[in-house]
């Protein structure tokens, strides 16, 4: 069994524990977080917000059509039409996935975007009432 060791003060409490106590954990945890901080109130533009799901979007829409124009393809030329029956399809289910996953994206940033408001509302009536 080991004994843990004395700080040079002397005191019981390592300096590990002493630097626990008098840490400042409140600010260190607002600075660390990843996530948008209420506090930070900047406003954003309509792109900076639905870059990514347009994105998504639009890219998921381009595979879609590829696809579709690869498995038409195969319709209309003869050779090699094994190679495009296995293409198109695999094509088009990426694209359709893209595309259904941006156009979900859209509505759930909506509803944060509005959870966000409603909380900002609530932190300035907080903050002027318990300020005074």
């Amino acid at each position: 069994m080991e004994i843990p060791p004395k700080s040079p003060d002397g005191s019981e409490k390592s300096p590990h524990s002493r630097e626990l106590i008098t840490s400042n954990t409140g600010s260190t945890l607002c600075m660390s977080s990843r996530s948008e901080s209420v506090w930070t109130s900047a406003s954003r533009s309509k792109w900076d917000i639905y870059h990514k799901p347009v994105i998504v979007v639009s890219v998921g829409a381009a595979i879609f059509l590829f696809g579709m124009v690869i498995t038409s393809l195969s319709c209309f030329l003869p050779k090699s039409k094994n190679v495009y029956k296995m293409c198109g399809p695999a094509f088009l289910s990426l694209g359709l996935m893209l595309l259904v996953c941006g156009l979900v994206w859209i509505p759930i940033i909506r509803k944060k975007q509005k959870q966000r408001q409603k909380s900002q509302f609530l932190q300035s009536l907080k903050s002027f009432f318990f300020n005074r």
